[in-house]
């Protein structure tokens, strides 16, 4: 690991947030365990999960993306696991990028384990993520909780989603650990769980629990995956009809407008804040990468 200060950031996307490290050339050392504690909220920096900000070309996972993408959201879960994409982490890592003065307002593609995602910097500050499609495996679970039990849909948007329509949010408990769900084998590497009710025509609201970050203020592929079971239980397809169809979700961190085209793309638009930077300390970050 380098002995010189170590740059990051702080951001979040509706209050989904994370420590960034910018490393365009793939030459700071982050293992798992240096991950989690700046992650932690007490001993680190604190956050949901890591964006380590690197060139595509210098990275062994994106280098095949690189004509496509100059940049690699390298994300990592506030545990130190990999993971393969973040909703909210590519609009603030795409904020992180206009603030560094690395790219401009209008569009850009970025690189990540889901796939190269196309984003769009409004005027306004809003940014659009284009998300891909999502997949729905014919194989759900039944989570189970307190006991109360619901069928979740099974939604794949690059990461593994069970969407659960409740009563109430309060039914999901405290979140802190995974809500036990049946037949394990449907997500051998684990889920991140959405428990959603209904607010109204086509608005949702939400709480996840995220697969290595536990209860989060709000989940951009979550979002997604929660928009598009909703449609499909109110019966709506853009497939079929040729209309775009958009969903208002709500999550504890704010809110997310979700729009599903015709041709399946599905688009999340939103927020992206920067709200602090500095340096990290190596010879700490040494004493906790052991």
């Amino acid at each position: 690991m380098s002995n010189s200060r170590i740059a990051f950031l702080k951001g979040h996307g509706t209050e989904n947030d994370f420590v960034i490290v910018p490393d365009p050339d793939n030459a700071i050392d982050l293992p798992p365990s240096a991950v989690a504690r700046l992650c932690d909220r007490r001993a680190g920096i604190g956050g949901d999960g890591l964006l380590h900000a690197v060139r595509s070309a210098a990275h062994p996972e994106a280098q095949a993306m690189a004509a496509d993408a100059e940049w690699f959201m390298d994300y990592r879960n506030a545990d130190g696991s990999i993971a393969e994409m973040c909703g909210n982490g590519v609009r603030v890592f795409a904020g992180y990028l206009q603030r560094a003065g690395l790219v401009e307002q209008g569009d850009l593609a970025v690189a990540t384990r889901g796939g190269v995602k196309k984003v769009h910097i409004a005027k306004d500050g809003a940014i659009t993520v284009s998300m891909g499609r999502a997949l729905l495996p014919e194989d759900g679970v039944t989570v189970s909780l307190d006991g109360r039990s619901w069928n979740a849909r099974n939604v794949n948007m690059g990461n593994p989603h069970a969407v659960a329509f409740v009563d109430d949010l309060a039914h999901a408990g405290d979140l802190l650990s995974v809500p036990p769900f049946s037949p394990a084998a449907v997500y051998p590497d684990g889920v991140n769980i959405e428990f959603v009710v209904d607010r109204g025509p086509r608005h949702v609201a939400m709480r996840v629990h995220e697969r290595g970050s536990g209860e989060t203020r709000s989940c951009g592929t979550g979002a997604c995956a929660v928009a598009v079971a909703a449609a499909r239980r109110d019966g709506a397809d853009p497939a079929r009809t040729g209309t775009p169809v958009t969903y208002t979700v709500d999550l504890p961190g704010g809110t997310l407008l979700i729009t599903e085209m015709p041709d399946g793309e599905i688009e999340m638009t939103g927020p992206a804040v920067i709200v602090a930077e500095g340096v990290i300390d190596p010879a700490w970050l040494e004493t906790v990468a052991g």
